[in-house]
């Protein structure tokens, strides 16, 4: 399984803010927003920090997907 952060993205644009606005509300590095653009995995403490800025659940911003391979 794969990890998708595309509802993180549709909530940041629902809430007007880009990523930048998350890197500074949230003190993330901009190394864990290159790794959270590219879906690769972060861990559970930076989830946290970003659901707690946005006031959401892990549940809003990632999901899990079927490995492209695993579809085959």
């Amino acid at each position: 399984m794969a990890v998708s952060y595309k509802k993180l993205w549709k909530l940041l644009i629902d809430k007007d803010m880009i990523k930048k606005d998350l890197r500074e509300l949230t003190g993330v590095s901009t190394t864990t927003m290159s790794r959270l653009s590219k879906d690769e995995n972060v861990s559970t403490e930076i989830l946290s920090k970003i659901c707690s800025a946005l006031g959401c659940d892990v549940g809003d911003i990632m999901e899990f997907v079927p490995d492209k391979k695993e579809e085959q």
